[in-house]
């Protein structure tokens, strides 16, 4: 049976050339609150660090400005890169947000960075990290900072010293572990935990994460089956002419990424069809279009359904990577706009 998948949102704040920080944000709350009307599960922002083409540096203040800005649907990181941070200031993070938006927060953590090296290294010298050797460790302090009953430390003194993300918690953010390798497959089914691969960026051991997660699943009170969802890179619109062309300048930032060329804001869709040819890039690009949804509604929709079907999912997180034409607002994304809504009324027939 072909199962037709709820639909969520992957958002890194996607920035132009001739756009500012603003402008990318202001477009991505207005995208958030389509989503929400639009029927969407949930819609979480990324963490990234020191890249000219993306504005989602710092995932708790968006999420408190969607969870603000939206009725009912779920917010939250996709996810927040534990190595950059403390991990009781994680935990009092999330946990004031779900006391901001009770019942709607998602708290989803990565292994990696996000960054590049000398930005790593920045964070760890100049500010509280967590050590990545810790990881597990630190997944299991932040589930008991979080809980209504808190964590216990024990003092070298013997004493024993309570401490809570919040001093009254009643609910707690959903934590996601996230992952493009075997590693975090393997830790969140050891914890019983929802699981995300990264399929968006990586597409590569897809298969073998979900087995490894489902095959490997210890129940946990929270979670007593596994819980798992994809992502995937998607660009709607009316025609699939229209769609390769706005898909054109996330593919080619994309390329750059690949091949270590310096990093610049996305070009505009006009910017990426008048650039000359670049045989690498175009190497690269042709290898990403055939992984990413590219079409018009009624082609995306059945590329979902065949992918949810096929890996055994009833949700699919899109990334919606449509570019900017150059006399659209700034402040606006018509086409990630018209990607969510095609493709949620596409999905609704």
């Amino acid at each position: 049976m072909t199962t037709t998948p709820k639909l969520s949102v992957l958002d890194l704040i996607p920035v132009r050339d001739g756009q500012t920080s603003a402008e990318a944000v202001r477009a991505s709350i207005a995208l958030a609150r389509l989503a929400d009307r639009a029927g969407y599960e949930r819609y979480w922002f990324a963490e990234h660090h020191n890249m000219p083409s993306v504005a989602s540096t710092t995932p708790p203040v968006l999420i408190a400005a969607a969870a603000a800005s939206t009725e009912r649907i779920r917010v939250g990181s996709g996810g927040v890169m534990l190595p950059n941070h403390a991990p009781l200031v994680v935990a009092e993070q999330f946990a004031a947000l779900e006391a901001l938006a009770p019942g709607r927060i998602d708290l989803g953590i990565g292994r990696a960075p996000g960054s590049d090296p000398v930005i790593t290294q920045l964070l760890r010298i100049s500010g509280p990290t967590a050590d990545v050797d810790r990881f597990p460790d630190h997944i299991a302090d932040i589930l008991a900072l979080l809980s209504p009953d808190g964590a216990t430390l024990r003092l070298t003194s013997g004493r024993e010293y309570a401490i809570q993300a919040t001093p009254a918690a009643t609910e707690v953010p959903t934590l996601w572990l996230l992952g493009s390798s075997d590693y975090s497959a393997k830790l969140a089914a050891e914890l019983g935990l929802p699981y995300v691969f990264a399929n968006h960026f990586s597409g590569e051991g897809l298969e073998r994460a979900l087995e490894l997660y489902r095959s490997g699943y210890r129940p946990s009170e929270a979670h007593p089956e596994p819980e798992t969802f994809l992502t995937a890179n998607v660009v709607v619109a009316p025609t699939a002419e229209e769609a390769a062309e706005r898909a054109l300048p996330q593919l080619r930032a994309m390329a750059r990424l690949r091949l270590s060329r310096p990093m610049r804001p996305l070009e505009t869709v006009d910017q990426a069809l008048a650039a000359p040819r670049d045989s690498d890039a175009e190497q690269l690009i042709d290898a990403m279009r055939h992984r990413w949804i590219i079409g018009d509604a009624d082609a995306a929709a059945a590329e979902l359904r065949t992918l949810a079907t096929r890996h055994g999912v009833e949700e699919i997180m899109v990334s919606p990577v449509a570019g900017a034409r150059a006399d659209e607002p700034r402040d606006a994304a018509p086409g990630r706009e018209q990607s969510l809504t095609l493709l949620a009324e596409a999905l609704a027939a």
